[in-house]
């Protein structure tokens, strides 16, 4: 039982323990070469970013689903060759099971109720698709821990594993500390007990030493969601007192590695890229909005505070331009097919009201775009604006910054995204639901004299390089290890 104030280690004690990662997918994406074999590749994500700093100080072992069936025996011997040269070890799903995990329970139910969405329709099937899928997982992990192992389990799809986990590693003798992050906002305690399976899920994360969110708000709300709907004992600040157990809960921000876009910028052909765009665009003030294309990203709400913009301020009609890049995000949910379609009909309304022979108002990217022409895009826009209506953090806004050491640009920022706790004072702050808010922070970050731009852009420097994706991984692990099992 853990006891007393967190202990944070230092990176060199902190390493001298085996980490063990799990996620519901691993950071590699695997496929089937044509001569039969499997090819193992990093893939790119938020939780792949956000550790990536930890890489450079720790080796850990990750565990995961792979992202595709497998049934034959020796493809699954393969496959396991090919992730172990990573340090990466699958768990395999049918492709029925990972369904009804990830869209039926996952992305359907749960991911909305987290993000504040009601009227979510509970059903049983995908609900025991996701405690099937969280014991698939506790067997594995349990089987691969060894005693005195560090567990840092990560994100909603694995909220009952702690639980099952902890009851595996006891009936094996092994005591192994289990953290657990979240990477979405938590809701308020009220909103968070109409969902049916809400003790169920509050119960699974409580048999975690720690539990860690990205703000003080999140934080809060899940200490009270476990007093409200478990009776726990929440009178410790940071602590709560549950079935004989005291779990530390806390506020880790989790951030990038600066470093990397700094570099990436001084490459010659990214270089050469931003000189092309800031002649194209030389006469244009350039705002970019980067989002994956998700309900919670604010996007029909941006775009209609973009309309209300050009329309309340015609001054700056062909004199500024939206690049909107909406990265495809779960393709086969009807939820994200017709939210794409409603995003398409604004961006066409808008352009056919306001695009000339001569200059066009917005620009639309359904796609993903390469890290270098990314980078590009971050160093030359005047303004970077996120309408997110709930949103765990959002790393854009930290992405743009690191890109910013010559321009200053402005960072336009939703009031419900978790980096608005903390760059509120570098940062223009809008309620996303209302256009006429969106089209004056607009108008703000457009006409914002140098020198507050200046002063604005080093407070979130200071920030961002402080907060580092290095500095989450090693304060989280180093809670964790001085945690007792």
């Amino acid at each position: 039982m853990y006891s007393g104030q967190p202990v944070v280690m230092s990176v060199s004690e902190s390493v001298k323990k085996n980490l063990i990662v799990v996620s519901n997918r691993l950071p590699l994406s695997v496929k089937r070469a044509p001569d039969g074999s499997y090819q193992s590749n990093v893939s790119s994500g938020g939780l792949v970013t956000s550790l990536s700093g930890l890489t450079k100080t720790t080796k850990f072992r990750w565990f995961g689903w792979p992202g595709l069936e497998v049934k034959e025996p020796s493809e699954i011997e393969e496959v396991k060759r090919s992730l172990g040269e990573h340090d990466a070890y699958p768990i395999f799903l049918s492709d029925e099971l990972a369904h009804e995990h990830y869209n039926g329970f996952s992305n359907q139910i749960l991911w909305p109720s987290l993000h504040y969405h009601s009227g979510v329709l509970f059903k049983d099937g995908p609900w025991e698709a996701y405690r099937k899928v969280n014991e698939l997982f506790a067997d594995s992990v349990a089987e691969a821990a060894n005693d005195g192992d560090l567990i840092w389990v990560h994100d909603y799809h694995l909220m009952l594993l702690p639980k099952l986990l902890r009851e595996r590693l006891a009936k094996q003798g092994k005591r192994c500390p289990i953290g657990f992050s979240l990477h979405t906002p938590f809701p308020a305690a009220d909103f968070w007990r109409s969902l049916p399976v809400s003790a169920e899920l509050l119960q699974g994360l409580l048999a975690s030493n720690l539990v860690g969110f990205h703000t003080d708000e999140y934080k809060q709300n899940f200490i009270n969601s476990c007093g409200l709907v478990l009776n726990a004992d929440t009178t410790i600040p940071n602590k709560i007192q549950y079935n004989g157990r005291l779990i530390l809960t806390d506020k880790f921000i989790v951030g990038i590695d600066p470093q990397k876009f700094v570099d990436t910028k001084q490459q010659p052909d990214v270089q050469n890229r931003i000189s092309q765009l800031n002649e194209r665009y030389k006469d244009i003030k350039v705002i970019l909005g980067v989002d994956r294309l998700d309900y919670i990203k604010g996007l029909t709400q941006k775009l209609i505070g973009y309309d209300t913009f050009l329309d309340e301020h015609p001054e700056w009609r062909g004199k500024v331009l939206l690049i909107q890049v909406a990265v495809p995000s779960r393709e086969d949910v009807k939820e994200y097919q017709e939210l794409e379609t409603e995003i398409s009909t604004i961006v066409g309304k808008i352009n056919g009201k306001y695009a000339t022979p001569d200059s066009t108002p917005l620009l639309y990217l359904h796609r993903s775009v390469p890290f270098p022409e990314l980078t590009a895009l971050y160093s030359v826009a005047d303004v970077c604006l996120l309408s997110s209506t709930r949103d765990g953090m959002n790393l854009v806004s930290f992405e743009y910054v690191a890109c910013q050491q010559e321009k200053h640009g402005v960072m336009a920022l939703s009031q419900f995204t978790g980096a608005s706790a903390f760059m509120k004072d570098g940062a223009i702050i809008f309620h996303p639901a209302n256009p006429k808010d969106i089209s004056e922070a607009v108008n703000k970050a457009l006409t914002m004299p140098e020198d507050q731009r200046k002063a604005n852009y080093e407070k979130l420097k200071n920030f961002i390089e402080y907060n580092t994706s290095g500095r989450w991984g090693e304060t989280f692990v180093g809670t964790l290890s001085g945690c007792a099992a």
